[in-house]
């Protein structure tokens, strides 16, 4: 799968640009701020409806404009596809596929597939747990899309059940009436039904995930190793459970356990939206022990492993490689370049020429001043 035209319309710094892309290499280049990072970002937001920059989509829209479009063609195989994503900052965002009529913005999900390579990406080692569920909930949803409206579920469901919790918790503290938490028993089993998809697709993930994690940290520091994934719930289930069943009862009792404690403080104290990766190198943990080297090095271990996973399924993902050689040393830098060269399509973006690799040789584009030009 690779995408052979992108065209932008009042996303980020463009009014309006087009990107014929070809398979294998295409690096853009220019100095920062110039847009190159807005190119690729496009294509990330076709592949996960999210930004790896920022957390909503308002930066995204051109200023002065009122809302962006990001269009792209995309080959795989014999067959072509044409998507189209509206974002409409305060309103609902729009989709088309192929031209037809509207349908959901999630309906493109599994069209476009990427693996994102960033400087942000130091964050899966170093960051707070919330950085370590996206990585997981995103590659989750790229092998499944159907994912995303469960974990719409999930958060809507989160949200309804902490709108009752911190209600409960303001009536006990003013001496209120006691409220019926009939109501929280049936928010309980909703949490507890969609929680169990949420947990079962993410253990099953990290355990398909550890073999090729350990494989590309050998790849990139070889000795280094091993790396360990382990899945840390806040309701204590593991991997022993095998159907959504027994997640569901894990769930279930875990949160009867912590009602009190949750009436008191108003909010959900267990389930996926509390849990975490733990990353070890060897026998310490990544966080907190790893050099800067050796995180740099987990953290691209599990981008490496994502790409050879979603490779495995039958659906070679668009590989993008955000900055990320300026970030790294002489040997990790070639070793990571030899090992997303043979890439079916690889999008490279660096302030320099001489920060691409010479492994990655393909088409060149140069950003500046908002014009992308091919040289």
């Amino acid at each position: 799968m690779h995408v052979t035209h992108l065209s932008l319309a009042d996303f980020r710094s463009y009014a309006r640009v087009e990107v014929p892309l070809d398979p294998g290499v295409t690096a853009f280049v220019g100095a920062n701020g110039q847009g190159k990072t807005n190119l690729v970002e496009a294509v990330g937001y076709l592949a996960s409806l999210a930004s790896h920059r920022v957390s909503s989509d308002a930066p995204l829209v051109r200023m002065g404009a009122d809302r962006a479009v990001i269009r792209a063609a995309v080959a795989q195989g014999d067959r072509s596809q044409l998507i189209e994503l509206e974002l409409n900052p305060g309103k609902a965002n729009r989709a088309r596929i192929n031209r037809s009529s509207q349908v959901r913005p999630r309906d493109v999900l599994g069209i476009v597939r990427t693996v994102l390579f960033a400087p942000e990406d130091l964050a899966l080692v170093k960051g707070d747990p919330g950085e370590r569920r996206r990585f997981l909930d995103e590659l989750v949803t790229a092998r499944s899309p159907r994912m995303a409206g469960v974990r719409s579920d999930y958060d809507r469901v989160l949200k309804q059940r902490n709108t009752l919790l911190k209600s409960a918790a303001m009536a006990r503290r003013h001496g209120g009436r006691s409220m019926d938490m009939s109501t929280l028993d049936v928010w309980d089993q909703h949490l507890a039904r969609t929680g169990a998809e949420v947990l079962a697709q993410r253990l099953d993930l990290v355990t398909t995930l550890q073999p090729l994690a350990d494989k590309a940290y050998e790849a990139l520091a070889p000795g280094g190793g091993p790396v360990v994934l382990e899945y840390r719930s806040s309701a204590g289930a593991t991997g022993d459970a095998h159907s959504r069943e027994e997640f569901y009862g894990q769930l279930t009792a875990a949160l009867a356990d912590v009602r009190k404690q949750e009436i008191e403080r108003g909010v959900t104290l267990v389930g996926p939206h509390r849990d975490d990766l733990l990353l070890s190198l060897g026998r310490l943990p990544a966080k907190g022990y790893a050099s800067h080297g050796e995180s740099w090095s987990c953290a691209l271990a599990l981008r490496l492993a994502s790409y050879d996973l979603l490779r495995a399924e039958g659906n070679e993902p668009v590989l993008v490689l955000d900055d990320v050689f300026a970030e790294l040393d002489a040997r990790r830098r070639e070793r990571l370049a030899e090992l997303v060269a043979p890439g079916e399509q690889v999008l490279v973006t660096a302030a320099v020429d001489d920060d691409v690799p010479g492994v990655l040789e393909g088409a060149r584009y140069a950003v500046a001043d908002g014009e992308v030009t091919r040289v």
